[in-house]
């Protein structure tokens, strides 16, 4: 029996768990004794495990952290690490975000496609591989996080208890395989010199905000050059006033911050229309001059370039609480470059009269040689399944579980040139594309097997 009828035998099973993990709102949750990121995330683990254990695989919760499924048996262990977690929901979606619907051969919800339907798809690959004999002469462990899109907190947990693994892959980037991915600088700007009432914005500081509000007093700005600039960039707003302050909503794209350029972000033009429009105020001038609506981060002097690819600069979430504004910045610079050039390039422009830039947290690139025998391995695998002799792996801006554990590179789950709007309204997977990397993950397991 070919992989693919295989594949296809299964596939009942693989949209049922698919929908029964997407059911669950496993974004992070509040911390508690014996739930490190909430109940949700780790109640989705659970029912991950229960799902996996019915195939007869080994499983193991790790204090609700990260569990993983086992086959096979040996010293080396081949590792396949997918998250449960999601990002928010957010808004303009056509159907609930987690009650997962299939129309025109596409399911639709959070996380179908940005972790849990290739979580699923790695799964049944497993129960495929064992149900064609393959020998097992070593352990191949699917390992399942709930803490990817909020630091791999959950990662550093399995590596602290089991070890790193020798050598697999994270489904959680794109076909034919990511050789490198991109360092981070993750930060926060503050300031308290503000004459803003209020301002909320974003779910997440790996996704452009798609919407923003903010208060501010009447008469401070010119009405009509806010909303010619609003218009003339392709924001939809709303002007609300009040007695004596006035309320603006600015509305604008989500995307990954890996890809700021896709979006839109609402906080950045709600301030750079605000500045245009004649609006007086020393946090606003800060923002202009170091953040506007670049996504390169040339106004803090970050911006550079290697052979694989730009630096990316995003703000995903701003609040006013006490006084204090406060907002989140995500870069992801090249991956031939190194955390101190990109903070030495930032370093003389991090701070105003009108606010700060804090550095908070940074990770160096992740970079293989395309030749490296894991990244050739996959590369075959992949080959084999969809006849695709042109498309090489490639870099990319997004961080997975690769980072944070030994001889991993992600490998899939998304097609080059398919937007399946992960961190976007409306995420979806098409059943096809489920088929495919599902008899593509087969063929890995196997060809890691022979290795």
């Amino acid at each position: 029996m070919e992989v693919r009828e295989r594949v296809e035998k299964h596939l009942d099973e693989i949209l049922t768990h698919l929908k029964t993990l997407v059911s669950y709102d496993s974004t992070m949750g509040q911390s508690e004794e014996g739930y490190p990121f909430g109940k949700v995330p780790a109640a989705c683990l659970n029912k991950a495990l229960e799902i996996a254990s019915s195939y007869g695989f080994k499983t193991v919760n790790l204090d609700n952290y990260i569990g993983y499924a086992e086959m096979g048996e040996g010293n080396q262990v081949i590792g396949i690490l997918g998250h449960l977690d999601v990002v928010p929901a957010g808004e303009g979606w056509n159907t609930d975000p987690f009650d997962m619907v299939i129309k025109d051969g596409k399911a639709y919800g959070r996380g179908t496609t940005d972790d849990k339907g290739a979580v699923v798809a790695s799964m049944i690959a497993m129960q495929i591989v064992k149900e064609m004999s393959v020998p097992l002469t070593k352990r191949v462990r699917l390992i399942m996080g709930t803490n990817e899109e909020n630091g791999s907190k959950c990662l550093a947990h399995y590596v602290e208890k089991e070890g790193h693994i020798d050598m697999g892959f994270t489904p959680d980037g794109c076909f034919p395989g990511v050789h490198g991915e991109k360092g981070m600088v993750r930060g926060q700007f503050y300031s308290k010199a503000t004459k803003i009432h209020d301002i909320q914005g974003g779910v997440a500081s790996n996704v452009v905000c798609n919407k923003c509000t903010v208060i501010v007093d009447k008469n401070s700005f010119s009405t009509k050059i806010l909303e010619d600039y609003f218009n003339d960039n392709g924001i939809e707003y709303t002007i609300t006033d009040g007695t004596d302050t006035v309320t603006i909503e600015a509305r604008g794209i989500a995307a990954h911050a890996s890809m700021p350029s896709l979006g839109r972000n609402a906080i950045s033009h709600l301030l750079v229309g605000l500045k245009k429009a004649g609006f007086q105020d020393p946090f606003t001038d800060f923002y202009n001059e170091r953040i506007g609506v670049t996504t390169d981060g040339s106004l803090l002097g970050a911006n550079c370039e290697d052979e694989y690819g730009d630096l990316t600069f995003n703000v995903g979430v701003i609040a006013k609480e006490d006084g204090v504004i406060s907002g989140t910045i995500d870069i992801r610079f090249p991956v031939t470059m190194t955390v101190k050039q990109i903070v030495d390039k930032m370093t003389p422009n991090l701070e105003t009269d009108g606010g700060f830039v804090k550095i908070l947290q940074t990770h160096e690139p992740l970079y293989f040689p395309i030749d490296s025998p894991l990244v050739t391995k996959l590369l075959e695998a992949y080959q084999e399944v969809t006849g695709d002799m042109d498309s090489k792996p490639l870099t990319m801006g997004g961080g997975t579980y690769a980072k944070g554990i030994n001889n991993c590179i992600a490998f899939g789950c998304e097609m080059q040139d398919v937007d399946n709007h992960i961190h976007d309204a409306n995420e979806f997977i098409s059943i096809e594309a489920l088929v495919v990397q599902t008899e593509i993950y087969v063929n890995a397991i196997i060809k890691l097997l022979e290795n």
